[in-house]
């Protein structure tokens, strides 16, 4: 994070971090909040657009706070932002891929520069406290680096093949990896910064020229993201940033023929609309896709019930359950059961809710207005249904009236033919569930659409266990930092199974890269 200190901050090391990282976090936040309400460009082949057409966006925290105004992009400027990527692939696909790594790895530096400014911009955007904050930063700079250093250990995907076996003649075989042209990146609101500059960073360094769109919720992230590009000496066009409503913009950006791949990261629903909707083109395209979960914290009658609460209420509750890797399913032997339950009630009772540019709160608010009304839709009826152990309402006392604020939620003895047992609510909500077994439990574990991530607490045989059985693809045994999230490049591949995931290539991990580009061979004879 700084040349003072040797701290590498991670979603695993966040919990306690230097001094410094507090200090310089709030002197960013106060300037920030000192200069709010400018209005931001996108960004075209290598300008700054305005248009007429605007919207706003405000803050969760504090609704009355006017972040700024961003640009209400239409269907030609997703055209135009296309177009300029086109233009621009002639020359960055040519380019050394080395060349193509030295920037990328100069964009990442950038973004260690600017990582408390965008750190405090996430918080006050999304509601993110300020250590998940600084990580999501700091995680979109080593998803860039680990996609540029898997293209230097592999030497730019360039392998020798075996020589035909001809008589008289000499053919000399290659494979080779090359990129497919234009890439579009849509990212979500929460992990503005990861999920844009992961994709981004990965389809830069195979070659591809780049159009990101963010969430509308989220619009200012992405935009100090693409000056960060920018300012590294990226060509003209070969990284657009474009703003507008999906329905129109990202709709007119899954439609045009322009495109060649598509990374998107958001709920089921739009993700399975995207899938079937990029079907109907002339051939295949590739498309890269992360769409929620539904994920399981199995605790055993071994467990280490402190651990285990530990890393429950870090995944059930952390960004206000507004992860895709939440652990939204408890399930607990019946013999630990009660003294589990009761350990985790009393926690995430003394779990601080409030502003999250505030050092002493876990909690913020949830991103928007949706959330918020969600998030009662579902505590009435996990309430007609079972029973609300904590939680379960929103705060409108004070200046918590002001912004989304839906407390920590702990629900049981809800009837497991629920819907909401299955259904993803991405809000602060946890259900538990006393089992029998640990057979019981992953069946239970296993018996939904999705397969994202999943944790597990009890003795060593039991991981083992877990890990041959749980479908889900990334996984956890008895780890304090958080029972099914905190994943980080180069430590932990993140991506899913079943309806969590398109490809069965995780983020962050060996194959990741060379999603973005197709194979060649090349074979000449002398």
């Amino acid at each position: 994070m700084s040349a003072e200190t040797k701290f590498r901050l991670t979603y695993a090391t966040m919990y306690n971090p230097p001094d410094e990282l507090h200090t310089r976090f709030e002197e960013e936040v106060n300037k920030i909040r000192a200069n709010l309400g400018q209005d931001y460009a996108m960004f075209i082949d290598g300008q700054d657009r305005f248009v007429d057409e605007k919207f706003e966006k405000r803050s969760p925290i504090n609704t009355d706070q006017l972040l700024g105004t961003f640009q209400k992009g239409s269907a030609q400027d997703a055209n135009d932002a296309l177009a300029a990527a086109r233009k621009a692939a002639k020359t960055w696909n040519r380019m050394p891929w080395q060349d193509r790594v030295a920037l990328v790895h100069k964009a990442a530096d950038i973004i260690d520069e600017r990582v408390f400014q965008i750190g405090a911009v996430i918080s006050l955007e999304v509601g993110k406290n300020r250590m998940e904050a600084l990580a999501d930063a700091a995680e979109s700079a080593d998803l860039m680096r680990y996609a540029a250093i898997q293209m230097e250990e592999n030497d730019g995907f360039v392998v020798k093949m075996e020589k035909d076996p001809l008589e008289g003649y000499d053919a000399t075989n290659y494979s080779v990896l090359k990129p497919y042209g234009v890439w579009v990146v849509i990212s979500p609101f929460n992990f503005p910064a990861a999920l844009t500059g992961g994709p981004v960073g990965a389809a830069l360094v195979a070659g591809n020229t780049v159009v990101m769109k963010p969430a509308t919720d989220t619009p200012w992230t992405s935009r100090l993201l693409a000056e960060c590009f920018r300012d590294a000496g990226f060509p003209n066009g070969v990284v657009n940033y474009v703003t507008g409503p999906g329905s129109t913009l990202g709709q007119a950006l899954i439609d045009n023929p322009e495109v060649d791949g598509i990374t998107f990261t958001g709920s089921y629903d739009v993700g399975m609309n995207i899938y079937k909707s990029f079907a109907a083109s002339q051939y295949p395209r590739p498309l890269i896709l992360e769409m929620g979960g539904k994920n399981p914290a199995i605790i055993s009658r071994n467990a280490d019930l402190e651990r285990a609460v530990q890393g429950v209420y870090r995944s059930a509750f952390g960004l206000q359950g507004q992860k895709c890797s939440a652990a939204s399913r408890l399930l607990v032997e019946e013999q630990i059961y009660d003294e589990f339950l009761s350990k985790l009630t009393e926690v995430t009772k003394g779990l601080n809710l409030g502003d999250p540019t505030e050092k002493e709160n876990f909690l913020g608010p949830v991103t928007n207005e949706a959330g918020y009304n969600d998030f009662k839709t579902f505590s009435e009826e996990l309430s007609d249904a079972g029973e609300i152990v904590t939680g379960g309402k929103v705060r409108v006392d004070g200046d918590y009236g002001k912004g989304y604020y839906c407390e920590p939620t702990i629900a049981k003895n809800v009837p497991m033919d629920h819907r909401l047992w299955k259904y993803e609510m991405f809000l602060p909500i946890t259900m538990i569930h006393k089992v029998s077994s640990l057979d019981e439990a992953m069946e239970i574990a296993n018996d939904v659409d999705y397969g994202l991530t999943a944790g597990f607490y009890g003795n060593n045989e039991e991981a083992k266990w877990f890990f041959e059985n749980i479908e889900a693809g990334v996984t956890y045994a008895n780890r304090p930092q958080g029972a099914t999230t905190g994943a980080w490049p180069g430590f932990q591949p993140f991506g899913g199974w079943k309806g969590s995931g398109s490809t069965g290539k995780n983020a962050g991990g060996h194959y990741y890269v060379q999603e973005y580009m197709h194979e060649q061979i090349n074979t000449t004879i002398e």
